[in-house]
């Protein structure tokens, strides 16, 4: 992780998980960076990639698209509201 003049983003979530857990120093931050790359995905490469993992699971795009557009209010940075249709062009073009 980078830091900002000299300290180290979430330093104190670091600290947090080396005491509470038996993580490491450097574990731990590695631990926090894997954390924040996967919820900075942007909205339109998250919902490529769910519509994917889903479609492999069997999931008809009738059951798809609605859990995605719910997962979607949950992450880290919330993505703009997207209709059904909107997810589609996201995944078809």
């Amino acid at each position: 992780m980078g830091t900002v003049l000299g300290v180290q983003p979430f330093e104190d979530l670091v600290e947090h998980l080396t005491r509470t857990s038996s993580l490491g120093p450097g574990e731990a931050a590695r631990v926090v960076a894997d954390v924040l790359a996967y919820f900075s995905e942007p909205a339109d490469a998250y919902v490529r990639r769910r519509h994917g993992e889903l479609k492999a699971r069997g999931l008809t795009n009738a059951e798809i698209f609605p859990r995605v557009a719910a997962e979607l209010s949950g992450r880290r940075v919330a993505a703009p509201e997207l209709s059904l249709r909107q997810l589609r062009r996201i995944v078809y073009g």
